[in-house]
């Protein structure tokens, strides 16, 4: 990369890899197909489920009890082995801990990167929810708390010991901070991220949340003027809101300075051209109100500092809460913001991931923020769920906003595709993000015709997992190039001991041989994990023959300068 480009997007920050886990959605490719399809995620209960789960019996006749949260799946489970633990410790672990740590591995694989073998400095920004466990399932175990030290349920259920947690497992040796800012703390973590990797405290950030408040199956109690919903739906911006349902999640994102993540060859998803973060003060209704001056300054500053017109915003990802206050203040903080640079109307579309997975508190912002990455990737705007008729208190028609209720096209008049990224945290603190496109990547260049693919795991099952799910990922892209899927596997991933390799010409080669598993094609081993010098070795008299090297010669180019330089 020459001087110019880098200088050019030397303030802005490259989006290389996500990991996520929502209710519906166990991992990113399920969360996106959720959105797309306008896929609702939030779970309703039986009333034999919910006795089943402990839930007070007198409750299920209550009129105000709404049977239905939003819930992820198999919070129970967790890899302990695999990050040294025994399972006595992981027993006393949170589960957001134990799901975050889960995830913050996934999303550096994805980011292709090992971090036994990256040199930069990764740094880890992030927040969790109330720990629940921790009251309802520890403290209630008389047994537990006397036969466990303090320091160790401090150190595995403590808010502040998630990003030193991930830090210490995954050997992250870059600022490793704890955000508490309520619903907008995952937000807040990636305006921070983005602020330490601009000012060259690390090369690489994970920034994100996680909340895991509902541990089992349960409903809650509506109240007239309050922030849950009515009827177990969220309705943003619709007449019938009532109010949200809360919600489990964990969304961790992967961040870089844009200049050297094209320079590296990252796959980018998005770019962040700027970001703000403020809070309301006092002057507001009360300490739990949302403000229009607060929000509609933050918006400003972040376009400010991103540099850009908001007419060339066309998609906002709302906070969205669906409250009777909320709703109608958050659009006109947003026209409010938006007013002082166009005058249009109804060109910017408006979503709400709250209306898909509810309010996953700590994990809200980076829901968001991972929803508007990935529609600005695919270039299409998912639906907002459950809009009908706009609310009374909120001036849609005058604004520059409409509601998008359907999966819609995202078009571009030769500007690059925009958008902004709300939270808001009770208390005041509020956060917003520009978004833009991620900028066209040159193809990758020619590469030898065999490329050598490498697969490792700590046991056979998960070596077999591995293995299916590389088939899979190739079949639904058959396009992907061979060579950097090669060069992924071998340089972005740990090195353990079960082993599967094959060499091979293209992606359909690596499907077939993989699926049919031919020992004489696929090689299987088991070898402990260690450094190996590697030896090539050549025929001795006798068996030299005119050509031998041909292949060499034409496919490595290191192998062709020394022979070029020997005759």
């Amino acid at each position: 990369m020459n001087q110019e480009t880098t200088d050019k997007y030397f303030h802005e920050i490259a989006v290389i890899s996500m990991a996520c886990r929502y209710p519906g959605a166990r991992n990113l490719e399920q969360f996106w197909h959720n959105l797309r399809e306008g896929v609702e995620s939030i779970s309703f209960f039986s009333d034999e489920e919910l006795l089943e789960s402990g839930v007070d019996p007198s409750l299920l006749s209550d009129p105000n009890y709404v049977k239905a949260n939003s819930i992820l799946e198999n919070i129970d489970l967790f890899d302990a082995s695999f990050f040294g633990y025994t399972p006595r410790e992981a027993e006393l672990m949170d589960p957001q801990h134990r799901v975050f740590l889960e995830v913050a591995w996934e999303a550096l694989e994805r980011a292709g990167y090992d971090s036994e073998k990256y040199q930069g400095l990764i740094g880890v920004f992030c927040g969790s929810g109330k720990n629940y466990y921790f009251i309802n399932n520890l403290l209630s175990n008389q047994e537990v708390i006397e036969s466990t030290e303090g320091i160790q349920l401090t150190l595995t259920n403590d808010k502040d010991f998630l990003p030193t947690n991930v830090s210490y497992k995954l050997n992250l040796r870059g600022p490793s901070i704890n955000i508490q800012t309520a619903c907008s703390t995952s937000l807040v973590a990636i305006h921070l991220a983005c602020q330490s990797l601009l000012n060259g405290e690390c090369d690489i950030a994970l920034a994100g949340g996680v909340s895991i408040t509902e541990l089992k199956k349960q409903g809650y109690l509506y109240q007239e003027e309050g922030i849950y919903s009515a009827d177990g739906h969220c309705r943003t911006f619709d007449a019938r809101a009532t109010g949200m349902v809360g919600g489990n999640g964990v969304g961790i994102v992967v961040l870089k300075r844009l200049a050297d993540a094209l320079n590296d060859g990252d796959q980018i998803y998005a770019v962040v051209k700027g970001s703000a973060v403020n809070n309301d003060g006092s002057l507001k209704v009360g300490f739990t109100a949302p403000s229009v001056e607060g929000q509609a300054r933050v918006i400003a500053e972040a376009l400010a500092i991103a540099d850009v017109q908001p007419d060339t915003i066309t998609f906002v990802e709302t906070h969205g809460t669906a409250t009777a206050l909320g709703d109608p203040i958050e659009v006109a903080a947003l026209t409010q913001a938006f007013r002082a640079g166009t005058k249009e109307k109804g060109y910017c579309a408006l979503g709400a991931v709250k209306t898909n997975v509810g309010h996953t508190n700590a994990a809200a912002g980076v829901a968001g923020f991972i929803k508007t990455v990935l529609a600005l990737y695919h270039k299409e705007i998912p639906p907002t769920l459950h809009f009908d008729k706009p609310n009374p208190k909120i001036e849609l028609e005058n604004s520059p906003f409409f509601v998008n209720t359907e999966l819609l096209p995202w078009k571009t008049d030769k500007l690059p595709r925009r958008a902004g990224v709300s939270a808001f945290g009770m208390g005041g603190t509020n956060a917003h993000v520009i978004l833009e496109e991620a900028p066209v990547m040159p193809k990758s260049g020619e590469s030898r015709p065999y490329q050598l693919i490498l697969l490792s795991a700590r046991t056979k099952s998960a070596l077999e997992t591995i293995t299916t799910n590389l088939v899979k990922e190739l079949q639904n892209q058959p396009e992907k190039n061979l060579a950097d899927v090669a060069y992924t596997l071998q340089i972005g991933r740990r090195c353990f001991s079960h082993r599967r390799m094959l060499v091979c010409q293209n992606i359909n080669e690596v499907v077939q041989a993989l699926q049919a598993n031919d020992p004489k094609i696929v090689s299987t081993t088991f070898n402990e994990a260690r450094k190996q010098d590697v030896v090539f070795m050549f025929p001795g008299q006798g068996s030299q023959y005119v050509g031998m090297g041909r292949g060499l010669y034409e496919g490595e180019p290191l192998f062709r300068r020394v022979v070029d330089e020997c005759s």
